[in-house]
């Protein structure tokens, strides 16, 4: 799993500091997009011949850490 992540780059002079596809110019969230707009892995591989199939694999990883986190409810 730390394998998939390590595949995401923060660099703050890049994309304004969002998380991106090793150092490419490619976001976690363009990919996100993608599959939200209905494309599959396949598709969205084809649409993006520099992506690697573990490189789709690591934005969802890295969106599902992201979101699963505890709230503090008052």
């Amino acid at each position: 799993m730390s394998n998939l992540l390590s595949r995401i780059t923060i660099n703050p002079k890049q994309c304004g500091g969002r998380p991106c596809i090793r150092g490419m110019r490619i976001r976690v969230s363009d990919v996100l997009d993608l599959f939200a707009s209905g494309l599959n892995a396949e598709q969205i591989l084809e649409e993006m011949p520099d992506l690697e199939a573990d490189d789709l694999k690591a934005a969802l990883l890295y969106a599902s850490r992201k979101l699963n986190h505890p709230m503090l409810v008052a």
